[in-house]
């Protein structure tokens, strides 16, 4: 073999070498990212529970919300994708309840012996849905004089699924997941607990807010043209209501006797302002306004957000200081 040929020989050999030890280094660094981000896998169904996953973990988790923002949480369907992010998480966040009993079923049939459950029902005492239907076919309540009402009740005892509406819920739902998350990470039990007691005071505050407001408020009665998911609100602060439709309803008319009650109590009752939820289409909630010479304005149950307000990073926290600011004027 000629020098040429030996060098050329040597050359080869030398990429080779050099191409080798690159691709070694470059699994190293893969392997040293894939251990550094070795993160908990936590996988929620809505955003509430998302959110209060996020403030107790922050960036110690990666966190997955199945129902995607702006979608109806009502009529979502899990896919294949999402049965097995649910199977492979270390902790699953679910609310219960009808709008969650794809939940069970599911749950029945997948091994989740290496996952953590949490049901948002299982952390807080339950109410009743209100269904309670006054001859006008609105959902009403009072807290004086309910008991003397012509009503009517459902043979079956159905329980509201919006626990998290109520502060106070919210707070023992974040003390649950703070628990579950030190059991997982033993060695980050301090950043959670601290992590949550931080969100937990913001809670607080927005909690006393709240009291204020209801203790120096001229009236006590909120009146809904959409969707009533405040049960738990309303109860933890003593408010009267009247909707036109319960929490989780399917119906998008009311009927014309309740759109007439309405108007006669707003009118009545000089009521100033007309509640919608969020993502509604507004439709009842203008009638009722346009009818009344009143204006409309949104109580956000943080069922869902926007994808807009999403991407700006919108909170529970966040939202409920808009809802002060809506009852400030709803209870005047």
């Amino acid at each position: 073999m000629n020098k040429k040929k030996i060098g050329i020989v040597i050359l080869i050999v030398a990429i080779l070498f050099a191409v080798g030890a690159i691709f070694e280094n470059g699994i190293k660094k893969k392997e040293a990212v894939i251990n550094q981000d070795n993160k908990l896998q936590i996988v929620v169904t809505s955003f509430p529970q998302y959110d209060f996953a996020r403030a107790v973990a922050k960036d110690e988790a990666d966190i997955s919300m199945l129902i995607k923002p702006g979608v109806e949480s009502h009529s979502y369907e899990p896919t294949p994708e999402d049965i097995q992010k649910i199977e492979n998480a270390d902790l699953f966040i679910y609310t219960g309840g009808e709008n969650d009993e794809w939940v069970e079923g599911m749950l029945d049939s997948l091994d989740t012996s290496k996952t953590k459950l949490v049901k948002l029902e299982d952390c807080v005492t339950l109410i009743e849905e209100d269904e309670t239907v006054g001859l006008e076919g609105v959902i009403t309540h009072s807290h004086e004089d309910h008991e003397d009402s012509d009503h009517e009740h459902s043979s079956e005892i159905e329980y509201d699924e919006h626990v998290w509406t109520s502060p106070k819920n919210a707070i023992k739902i974040i003390e649950k997941i703070e628990r579950v998350l030190c059991e997982l990470d033993e060695e980050k039990q301090e950043t959670y607990s601290k992590n949550a007691q931080e969100y937990i005071s913001e809670i607080d505050d927005i909690d006393m807010q709240i009291r204020d407001i209801v203790k120096h408020a001229k009236r006590k009665t909120l009146v809904f043209g959409d969707r009533f998911p405040f049960k738990y609100f309303v109860e933890e602060y003593g408010l009267d209501y009247k909707a036109a439709f319960p929490g989780c309803s399917d119906e998008m008319e009311p009927s014309a006797d309740t759109i007439s009650y309405l108007i006669d109590f707003i009118k009545e009752e000089n009521i100033p302002v007309v509640l919608h939820v969020e993502l509604s289409n507004e439709k009842v909630a203008n009638t009722l306004a346009e009818e009344t010479n009143t204006k409309t304005m949104c109580l956000n149950s943080v069922h869902n957000v926007s994808q807009q307000d999403f991407e700006k990073g919108v909170t529970y926290v966040s939202l409920m200081r808009e809802n002060i600011e809506t009852l400030k004027v709803a209870l005047q």
